[in-house]
């Protein structure tokens, strides 16, 4: 019986591979075994920063928020703590466009966030009890 070597089926998977690192530099573009490497490396890649994208951004987003808060005589963590007394949710996101886009909007916002704090009790401090 003759050696059955699969020959369309070779091309088709060598064709993929191939496809899929058009752009590359060099042969990684165009030899089968270096371009196999560099598109499943550059899946792990891939599956790797969809999740970073997702701390990159909001990493971006509270930075966004601390400045325009600082505009208005308060930190991000104090703003976020207002907003949560005064019962407003908003996600960081919103807020950040809303920081960067609606300057009004968002001093409105910051004033609720401070009233909510005055109202708010202060805790006094505990004291330890001696030992």
């Amino acid at each position: 019986m003759a050696r059955v070597k699969g020959g369309p089926r070779a091309h088709a998977r060598h064709r993929k591979v191939i496809k899929a690192a058009k752009g590359y530099y060099g042969r990684r573009k165009s030899c089968f075994r270096t371009a196999v490497q560099a598109v499943e490396k550059a899946g792990q890649y891939a599956y790797r920063d969809r999740r970073v994208k997702k701390r990159e951004f909001r990493k971006l987003w509270v930075q966004r928020i601390n400045a325009a808060a600082r505009l208005h005589d308060m930190t991000y963590s104090t703003l976020i703590h207002g907003l949560k007394l005064a019962g407003i949710e908003l996600d960081r996101k919103s807020l950040s466009e809303i920081a960067i886009h609606d300057e009004k909007g968002f001093a409105a916002i910051a004033k609720q966030a401070q009233a909510a704090l005055a109202k708010a009790p202060i805790h006094a401090p505990v004291e330890k009890a001696a030992a």
